[in-house]
Formats: C-alpha cells, sequence, structure tokens
C-alpha cells in the first residue's frame, strides 16, 4: 500500500482544505422557506378529509348483517372467487 498516493488523492479532493468558519458575532442574512403550491393544498386538505371519514360503510354493513340474520343473504361464488384472484394478483411480484 503507497502511502504517497493517500496524499496525491487528499489533494486532488482537496480533503486538508481548512473552511472559513464564520465567527459567531456575525449572523448570516440567510433564511428556509418553504412555498405549497394550491395542488399541494388541495391534496392536504383533501388527504385530512378522507383521514376524517370513517373505513366502515355503516349502513352497507347493516344491510348485510340483516340478510344474514333473516338467511336471505347470498355471495355469489362467481363474484368471490374473482375478488379473491384480484387481491392474489396484487401481492404477487414477479
Amino acid at each position: 500500500m503507497r502511502i504517497d498516493a493517500y496524499s496525491q488523492i487528499s489533494q486532488i479532493y482537496q480533503t486538508t482544505k481548512k473552511t472559513k468558519v464564520q465567527s459567531a458575532g456575525k449572523v448570516a442574512a440567510t433564511k428556509d422557506e418553504v412555498h405549497i403550491s394550491n395542488m399541494g393544498r388541495d391534496y392536504q386538505i383533501a388527504k385530512q378529509a378522507v383521514a376524517q371519514a370513517s373505513d366502515i360503510r355503516k349502513e352497507r354493513v347493516a344491510a348485510i348483517k340483516a340478510g344474514m340474520e333473516a338467511g336471505t343473504y347470498q355471495v355469489s361464488n362467481r363474484s368471490f372467487a374473482e375478488k379473491l384472484m384480484e387481491e392474489y394478483d396484487k401481492s404477487v411480484t414477479f
């Protein structure tokens, strides 16, 4: 291993160069700013509305529950199989 090669590389990348440090009395006048577009604001409002909405459709659940209790609720095997395959396709990656 050549040590002199390290010093040549550090010279190229100037890793040993001293950086200028700003004195404590002087404060930089730069200020960070963030600008949110109208589309970003709309997205944020929509996201909050969705977060506040219930994930469960109570009227749909009540109708299914009533059908199950009455013994009249029936599930199509074809519909069930199609939805099962859709979910399977989403989860499988090749």
